[in-house]
């Protein structure tokens, strides 16, 4: 299971790598250094990894103002987060709260041992026990699952790479007349709007296929897919109501559900699959529950790979 997901991890990070150096490299050719713009981008993919993997769990838990809390502060999530980290088998994370009004919750972390889980005061108002039980199932299977890392580091890829293109695009608009200039004044110009597309769309491959995946760990850990349907119902609603105004596109990832309020351009590069399909394939493992067609979840197994089909 361990080298499964150590190959998984490794293979986002080497392809996301080898764009930044393909970049990198167009970089060094724009301003005539040769390949100094590719070794360049390949330590800043380097360094990249290195930051997302010791750094990721603070900077998010700064970033979204969470504070950490022990069972005597909040003894309802607390105990429900023990809970659920006894049934999938893993450590106990560190429990945190943020007082954003929106309903919503995140795990985060670089390992099981490293995890923190996260509810708004939002999401703490709103669900009932058993709700708010299999949100947090859904976020341990995040942390049992090791996906943390890897969209973070997607998501800060695309940062990088949008900026790259930009800066492509502008130093080929700028530049001092040369023979290649109309070359690289196309280049800059593809470069400009294909290359955050493509980065984007990237990260949003990576990130809905690990929420649907997350869904069906967490409601095999709990037992409760229909459950995580009411609350993932109810999460979108919540964060479709006025007094949300969290606007940290960044970081829209890291949650259960899309923080952003809905437009329709948000909702085409959303980082979330859409609720609807979401509440039709936790439809789908409830009746398969029903008819004892679905593995029963054990810790010691391999979860990073879905245990059903949904055609």
């Amino acid at each position: 299971m361990r080298l499964m997901w150590q190959l998984r991890t490794l293979s986002v990070f080497m392809l996301m790598s080898l764009f930044l150096v393909g970049i990198g490299y167009l970089i060094g050719w724009f301003f005539g250094y040769g390949r100094l713009g590719l070794v360049v981008m390949l330590a800043i993919s380097i360094l990249l990894s290195l930051y997302a993997y010791w750094f990721s769990k603070p900077s998010a838990l700064r970033a979204n103002k969470v504070h950490l809390v022990n069972e005597y502060e909040e003894p309802r999530l607390y105990e429900i987060v023990r809970k659920v980290a006894d049934r999938a088998g893993l450590p106990m994370p560190e429990v945190g709260v943020s007082e954003y009004p929106m309903p919503n919750a995140f795990a985060t972390g670089r390992n099981p041992s490293n995890a923190a889980v996260v509810a708004t005061r939002g999401i703490l108002n709103l669900l009932s026990d058993d709700e708010l039980e299999a949100v947090i199932g859904h976020e341990m299977a995040h942390v049992k699952n090791r996906d943390i890392l890897v969209m973070t580091v997607a998501s800060t890829v695309v940062s990088i790479l949008t900026f790259a293109a930009r800066m492509i695009f502008w130093s080929s608009m700028f530049a001092d007349r040369r023979e290649n200039n109309g070359v690289m004044l196309a280049i800059g110009f593809v470069c400009m709007i294909f290359v955050p597309i493509a980065a984007l769309i990237m990260q949003l491959a990576v990130s809905r296929n690990r929420e649907y995946l997350a869904d069906e760990t967490g409601a095999r850990i709990t037992g409760k897919p229909l459950q995580l349907a009411s609350a993932l119902y109810r999460l979108e609603h919540g964060c479709s109501m006025p007094n949300n105004n969290y606007e940290d596109t960044a970081r829209a990832d890291m949650w259960i559900c899309n923080p952003v309020r809905r437009g329709t351009f948000k909702s085409l590069f959303s980082t979330h699959p859409s609720t609807e399909e979401r509440i039709r394939r936790l439809q789908i493992i409830a009746e398969k529950m029903q008819q004892n067609a679905v593995p029963e979840y054990t810790p010691e197994e391999d979860s990073s790979k879905s245990k059903m089909s949904f055609q």
